[in-house]
């Protein structure tokens, strides 16, 4: 048997330990199988990144839906309160954005026919004249009974209001003022300004009155009618 000589076991060695190749089909499928990985994790981070998206529009389209219905349910109510007295009309302009509930409660009286017939029985030349059921000699000692829950304009002359103690057992009284007084914004609530008709007011205002300034002759609202454009 021959004998195999040192340096030949030594290179014999040195192969077999030596790293094996890789394959270029090896390498190539490993590569694949990155890419695909990586689009996947893209991929599902796309439709997550849209679908929030998508949840956020959704929200905002239904708050604004929301918003929408709202401004069409004012824009509906009435702008204009017509007063027709038996001394001529007197048209109002609502301030529905200023005394919105007072606005609201007089347009509900007015659909009920509150105001029809309804006597003028208060009449102060260059202050007020009013209208009512409550027809006691100390109603402008009450109006500042009410408290501060709304923020009443500037008085000025031909504004029309109602009492902040009319809660208190005093009806929905209607004051049209005649000149300017600006000592009546914690007493009174403005919630409309007269904007055709100021001769009528003059008219009423000019009327004769006993010590208590009742008029002496019957004056008063035949009907209210309401009306969105004028």
């Amino acid at each position: 048997m021959a004998r195999i000589k040192p340096q030949a076991l030594l290179q014999q060695s040195k192969r077999k330990k030596g790293p094996s190749r890789i394959s270029a089909t090896t390498i190539i499928f490993y590569a694949l199988i990155l890419v695909l990985f990586a689009f996947f994790l893209f991929a599902t981070y796309r439709h997550w990144s849209n679908r929030s998206r998508f949840r956020s529009e959704n929200q905002l389209s239904g708050s604004e839906g929301d918003s929408t219905f709202v401004d069409s349910r004012k824009s509906d109510l009435p702008g204009y309160a017509v007063l027709n007295t038996s001394k001529g009309s007197i048209i109002i302009e609502l301030h529905k954005e200023s005394a919105p509930e007072v606005v609201d409660e007089f347009i509900d009286l007015c659909q009920k026919g509150h105001f029809k017939g309804m006597l003028f029985h208060r009449v102060i030349k260059h202050f007020v004249i009013q209208a009512g059921e409550n027809e006691g000699t100390g109603a402008t000692e009450d109006w500042n009974l009410r408290g501060k829950q709304h923020t009443s304009m500037k008085h000025e002359a031909f504004m029309l209001g109602t009492s902040k103690g009319k809660h208190l057992n005093k009806g929905f009284d209607l004051f049209i003022t005649t000149a300017p007084i600006p000592d009546l914004n914690e007493k009174l609530i403005v919630f409309g300004q007269v904007i055709k008709g100021e001769d009528v007011v003059q008219e009423i205002e000019e009327v004769d009155t006993d010590e208590h300034y009742k008029p002496k002759i019957s004056i008063g609202i035949l009907d209210v009618s309401l009306t969105q454009k004028i």
